[in-house]
């Protein structure tokens, strides 16, 4: 049985132990990984998708927003089913669904068929989101050191992949279903492989002070998370337009701002984990927030495109801890009830992605889109003021080590 280990009379063998994991850490950032993927050809495809059903611009921001909704649903929904369900078990099962409700958006025709697949993927991807970062910061503390940007790195590596695959089937001028049925056909019984692998934490005993004290503890890093992702989606839904319409960019090089981030957030995950364990966790997010307010700062100054590249580029590498280590601290915050700490916060992702984009669109028309930039600025630097509460627990976590916990090595996935 996977997620078995070599036991002698005291229990796991040092090395039995080492070796799930490592097996468990490999298997979830290749689920990270495939949801980067996944929701990378979901969103770069909206043009093609809409074509396909016929739906009109009035009702397309509609579709839009009713998915981060439904994910926040999803993960409220979590929070509730891990306390009888490990999660280990929904992600196993949620993950699947995700890519199957992919596969139904490219092979609908009919606007209520896309409702009702997207309304599917909205409330599995919140499932997924919040049962696999609770699998992290379970790891995490298992490892006993800063682990968790490796596993959102993985997600901007599949986002950087699924990006480039949505590029080849508009090239190709593909049918969605066509475009993703190869994608679906190969990551689905991957990922139900992959998941046997999977690590739960040790079960969690009732955090004192109840529901009313981790919701009132858990504000600070739940406006850094909505702040996080006002930040990402304003880059993700505004710089081709910035660049083309502001800085007077070609329509080619307006393409570039955005895979200029994704890149730079997937360099900044692959060592921030480093700079965790070396600086501490409050240093590294400080110094983030920092980084990223300068590049708010060069893209609303910038005379020309080039210049603003520089500031995108500095948003990649900013931006790019401040979600991952908002997980993690969470995760010791609340180390009798991370799981649904790391449920309550997830619902604040999607709080930040439908407030980013219509801000900086409503603020653009009424004022200018260079006035625009400077108020994800200011959220982000905001962020420096709340970085404190990434050292719950005292120096131990501000070193990027952390207590070791219990892991239940003999229950994973596998066993269902």
């Amino acid at each position: 049985m996977a997620g078995s280990v070599q036991r002698t009379a005291q229990g796991p063998t040092l090395a039995g132990m080492t070796d799930v994991l490592r097996r468990g850490r490999a298997s979830l950032a290749f689920g990270f990984f495939v949801q980067g993927v996944a929701f990378a050809l979901l969103v770069t495809r909206i043009p093609a998708m809409q074509d396909r059903y016929g739906v009109s611009d009035g009702l397309l921001p509609v579709f839009l927003a009713a998915v981060p909704i439904l994910a926040g649903v999803g993960s409220v929904t979590t929070e509730r089913l891990v306390r009888r369900v490990r999660p280990s078990r929904l992600l196993r099962w949620s993950q699947p669904v995700v890519l199957l409700a992919l596969l139904g958006v490219g092979a609908g025709d009919q606007v209520a068929e896309l409702a009702v697949v997207l309304g599917v993927f909205g409330l599995s991807v919140g499932m997924l989101d919040a049962s696999m970062n609770m699998l992290g910061v379970s790891l995490q503390r298992a490892y006993g050191r800063s682990i968790m940007l490796s596993f959102h790195a993985a997600y901007s590596l599949g986002g950087i992949l699924g990006a480039s695959l949505a590029w080849v089937g508009a090239h190709e001028e593909l049918a969605l279903w066509m475009s993703y049925l190869p994608v679906v056909v190969v990551l689905l019984p991957a990922v139900l492989v992959g998941s046997r692998w999977y690590v739960d934490g040790e079960a969690e005993p009732v955090e004192a002070g109840g529901s009313n004290g981790i919701a009132f503890r858990l504000l600070p890093l739940c406006l850094v998370m909505t702040f996080a992702y006002i930040g990402d989606s304003t880059v993700s839904n505004w710089s081709a337009k910035y660049v083309k319409d502001v800085l007077g960019g070609s329509e080619q090089l307006a393409t570039v701002p955005y895979n200029v981030y994704m890149v730079t957030t997937l360099v900044g995950r692959a060592v921030g984990d480093l700079g965790v364990r070396r600086f501490g966790a409050v240093a590294v997010v400080r110094l983030g927030a920092l980084v990223a307010a300068c590049g708010f700062v060069v893209v609303a100054v910038a005379p020309g495109a080039w210049v603003g590249m520089l500031g995108f580029t500095l948003l990649g590498i900013g931006l790019c801890v401040l979600v991952p280590q908002t997980f993690a601290a969470a995760g010791r915050l609340f180390p009798g009830a991370s799981d649904a700490a790391v449920a309550r916060l997830n619902i604040f992702n999607y709080v930040g992605f439908l407030i980013g984009s219509p801000l900086v669109g409503a603020l653009g028309d009424a004022w200018s889109y260079r006035g625009a930039m400077l108020v994800p600025m200011a959220l982000v630097l905001v962020t420096t003021v709340y970085a404190r509460s990434f050292a719950s627990g005292g120096d131990r976590y501000g070193g990027g080590h952390e207590r070791p916990r219990t892991v239940d090595v003999g229950r994973g996935s596998n066993g269902l």
